[in-house]
């Protein structure tokens, strides 16, 4: 008896068997690893500066550098002195280093030569301050414009509002992002007629810091609002969460 034909059929059988093993096997790993919820979490939070830089500069210009140089130290005094009257304490008063340059003025005689003239050394200072007091800050950088009265050249920046509590701030906000992005997930997981399982993946957003109810864009490397007393955090958590 031929017992080749059988042998083949029982080989052939095997095959069709463990192929059909692995299919069931691919489509089971296949609709377990879409069984993924994926969400954005987010959370934000108003509040407060609570820190604010501001910066002046004063200069300078005279023929005579040490004339220029005694201006610019009469102008200093008269600077910390209104600084000092507005209840701005002295370790809040920071003067920096003095910078001196040449005023040239470039142009062509009337052969097209390149000429220069010397119109003086310009002499300026920069004074910087930092308070905790912001109200105090603020109404000195609207009044120091006064002083022009005096002869003094002088140029106010705005003031820079700052948080001294930033990463209290963040990981606050990112604890919530991840309890918003979970309820979200079980939300969707009961809907679906499910269990929401253990957390799979979790990627950080970028930290945003906005002018609050001001419309800024968001920055691909996070904002940082510096213009604006009040502000606005808002940090995104995106997490991927398997189902039972």
């Amino acid at each position: 008896m031929n017992k080749t034909p059988l042998i083949v059929t029982i080989i052939a059988a095997i095959g069709i068997i463990l192929a059909s093993i692995t299919i069931a096997n691919a489509y089971k790993y296949k609709f377990t690893s879409n069984e993924n919820i994926n969400v954005t979490g987010n959370a934000l939070k108003d509040f407060d500066a609570d820190l604010v830089k501001w910066r002046a500069t004063y200069s300078r210009n005279n023929f005579d550098l040490k004339s220029a140089s005694d201006q610019l130290k009469q102008d200093q005094n008269v600077v910390k002195n209104f600084l000092i009257s507005q209840g701005i304490k002295t370790n809040e008063i920071v003067f920096e280093a003095v910078n001196i340059t040449k005023d040239m003025q470039y142009g062509t005689d009337v052969n097209g030569n390149s000429i220069s003239s010397f119109n003086g050394y310009i002499l300026s200072q920069d004074v910087t301050i930092e308070s905790q007091d912001l109200d105090k800050i603020e109404k000195a950088s609207r009044e120091i414009s006064n002083l022009i009265s005096q002869g003094i050249e002088l140029n106010s920046s705005n003031p820079n509002y700052y948080y001294s509590k930033l990463e209290d701030l963040k990981l606050e906000l990112i604890a919530q992002a991840s309890e918003n992005a979970k309820q979200r997930a079980e939300n969707i997981a009961t809907k679906a007629g499910s269990k929401l399982g253990d957390l799979k993946k979790a990627d950080l957003g970028i930290f945003q810091i906005t002018g609050k109810n001001d419309n800024e864009d968001y920055s691909y490397g996070g904002s940082f609002n510096t213009t604006s007393r009040q502000k606005t955090a808002q940090i995104t958590v995106k997490t991927s969460f398997g189902t039972n």
